[in-house]
């Protein structure tokens, strides 16, 4: 029996190569904004739909527009008084629809990584030429829009098929954040080149925190504090990873923003924090780390 996609090898936490950042930082900090376009009558996928409502859906598609028009002005000037910059998870039609807040971004030196083109628009039953396709297109887009080489992938909705890590590696891609099973970065099995799986956690997105889990923004707050603290005290051993994925329609709510502001400061006050991009980390890793996890996963399944 098949015990898990044979994307990664089992490694246990207290049994692997140890992970130096930079500055000798214990934790590796990032900040995921979705940056994201929903469509009012998408085309029809034949396995999920985009809507809960029949479309087009109006409440669904304005609660979102949100995000753009006033959350994402919001969470920016968040950001700014924190002095950190956002890695974000950009459905890369936004260039197109609202290319303020693109060139918003990209003047404070933030990274942009392909969250698909629509967040209406998945995976699911794609043919090979057309994930290849969508891929390419997140590449030239985001090459066109801000001069950056794409380097990460989030696929549109989590949605994949199962070539999806095959390609992005394929094409040039250096790092996913679509496996959420470890705080620290790992080596992910493809047929060519060599792609970083880098910690985006689930726990910690404000779409589960608030949409699923009904937390209070002060509650929210307080479990991003205790998150960091635990990961801060074990990374001083080996380092690891702590992100913070963000949806600019929920998170840049008025009443909720304090409070997330409030806990990101007091993250940012802590001198062994490496303030980074998901980018950065990934070369960090790959440049450094890579090759001893890769060998230490090989090795770690063999009888004594």
């Amino acid at each position: 029996m098949k015990r898990d996609p044979g994307l990664y090898d089992y490694l246990p936490y207290d049994r692997r190569p140890k992970i130096r950042w930079r500055g000798g930082a214990h934790v590796a900090f990032w900040l995921a904004p979705n940056i994201e376009f929903y469509e009012l009558d998408p085309p029809l996928n034949p396995t999920r739909s985009a809507w809960p409502r029949p479309a087009p859906d109006v409440l669904g598609y304005s609660y979102r527009d949100y995000g753009n028009r006033v959350g994402f002005w919001r969470m920016l000037e968040t950001f700014e008084r924190c002095g950190v910059r956002g890695s974000v998870s950009l459905n890369v039609a936004v260039c197109q629809h609202h290319p303020e807040v693109i060139e918003a971004c990209a003047a404070r030196g933030w990274e942009f990584y392909s969250h698909g083109t629509y967040n209406t628009r998945y995976l699911f039953e794609m043919s090979e030429a057309q994930e290849r396709e969508l891929i390419q297109d997140s590449i030239d887009t985001v090459r066109q829009h801000t001069g950056q080489k794409l380097d990460g992938w989030l696929a549109p909705a989590l949605t994949y098929t199962e070539r999806t890590l095959d390609l992005i590696a394929e094409m040039g891609l250096t790092y996913c954040c679509d496996l959420f099973h470890d705080d620290q970065p790992g080596p992910v099995k493809t047929k060519n080149g060599r792609l970083a799986s880098i910690p985006y956690s689930l726990e910690m997105n404000d779409a589960i925190a608030f949409s699923i889990n009904g937390l209070s923004p002060r509650a929210y707050g307080d479990i991003i504090k205790r998150q960091f603290d635990r990961l801060y005290a074990e990374g001083a051993e080996s380092g690891t990873v702590m992100c913070i994925p963000l949806h600019p329609y929920l998170v840049g709510q008025p009443y909720r923003i304090a409070a997330f502001e409030e806990a990101l400061a007091y993250i940012t006050r802590h001198d062994k924090v490496w303030l980074a991009t998901g980018r950065e980390i990934a070369q960090h890793f790959l440049a450094h780390d890579y090759a001893a996890f890769a060998a230490a996963g090989e090795t770690a399944g063999e009888a004594p």
